[in-house]
């Protein structure tokens, strides 16, 4: 049920600058891990992860001159999927907000599916925030997030498009009256200018999702309390001091601690510490060379790993792709995104 301050003003749903278009560009990010994964304090999960300047999403929106409501168009290698999701989102926002006006929706760039990237959250919030703007809605992130059914477990993508940088949620509360709660964002930092991180890629491997995704949740045991009060501790008291202090040192001793031990525990659903072999290998790889920070990406199959310097990732990868030649491997050397996603309002023949 739509909550009752998610109502447009009478009208304003209907009220759309015929001369505008509202571009949305968003990105990828990164899903280091969760650290509390037992709940017994009355939230459950809470995650660490990080805003990437790449790959992106961008997007442009207006008022359609066609006869039918919803016009979706995409580019890109995946145009029947991104289509079909963009169309599913815009339709359940405007049937929810009650808007009764023509949308065309163009996807120019998008971020691969399935890939532990977070594609699916920054496709909706991106479409959200470009139906408010275009028909004058006002809309929050948290909102628009409510409104598609982002956020159920981790609050990281929504900080992401919201924040962007180094962010911490708070989980979702496990009482079952307030479940409609989204994780808090509870801390934001910076992310170095100069580190770099170094995505693994492997198109052979989708990630887990979807039905999928909720089913391996609730076949996986009881998290030790102790295990996730172990976590805790290192996201404190030894990930956060290190961003503020930039050593990469630290803050990849605290993310290995998550990756270790969650990844083991969802080894039994996803085939080992890490979902897809081929990315397993180059993590392994990268651990014998003595990487400071390195690990899987939510379900993945997406790896990276973070260095001081793009000198150093660079190399890095010239030296993997020489070792690893799988063509379902690729790779991609970005930077972290310390702001949130741009949105502009154009001129029709801008756009």
């Amino acid at each position: 049920m739509l909550n009752p301050e998610l109502t447009p003003t009478k009208g304003c749903a209907e009220t759309v600058i015929q001369t505008t278009k509202i571009s949305v560009c968003t990105s990828a990010r990164l899903h280091m891990g969760f650290f509390d994964l037992n709940g017994g304090l009355g939230r459950k999960f809470g995650g660490i992860g990080l805003a990437l300047d790449a790959p992106q999403l961008a997007l442009i929106a207006s008022a359609s001159d066609t006869s039918a409501p919803l016009l979706i168009t995409a580019l890109g290698d995946a145009n029947a999927s991104v289509v079909a999701k963009a169309t599913k989102i815009a339709s359940q926002m405007m049937t929810q907000l009650k808007i009764k006006g023509h949308l065309h929706l163009h996807v120019e760039q998008h971020i691969a599916e399935h890939a532990g990237l977070g594609s699916g959250t920054q496709l909706a919030l991106a479409i959200g925030s470009a139906i408010s703007h275009l028909y004058h809605l006002n809309l929050t992130t948290l909102q628009i997030a409510q409104l598609t059914g982002r956020g159920a477990r981790s609050g990281i993508g929504i900080a992401a498009f919201n924040d962007g940088g180094v962010l911490v949620d708070g989980g979702r509360a496990v009482d079952a009256t307030i479940t409609s709660k989204l994780p808090p964002l509870l801390a934001r930092y910076d992310f170095p200018d100069a580190w770099r991180v170094l995505l693994i890629l492997d198109s052979s491997f989708p990630g887990i999702h979807g039905e999928e995704e909720r089913s391996a949740f609730n076949q996986l045991p009881e998290f030790s309390a102790n295990l996730a009060a172990h976590l805790c501790r290192h996201v404190l008291m030894q990930a956060m001091p290190a961003l503020v202090e930039q050593d990469l040192t630290a803050f990849g001793h605290s993310i290995q601690e998550l990756q270790m031990h969650v990844g083991d525990y969802f080894s039994p659903v996803q085939g080992g510490r890490y979902a897809s072999p081929l990315v397993a290998n180059v993590l392994q790889h990268l651990h014998h060379m003595g990487v400071a920070c390195f690990g899987q990406s939510s379900w993945g199959p997406t790896g990276f790993a973070v260095f001081e310097t793009d000198e150093a990732a660079q190399a890095h990868l010239q030296q993997l792709q020489s070792k690893f030649s799988d063509s379902a491997l690729s790779w991609m050397v970005c930077g972290g995104r310390n702001h949130s996603a741009i949105i502009k309002s154009l001129p029709l023949k801008e756009a």
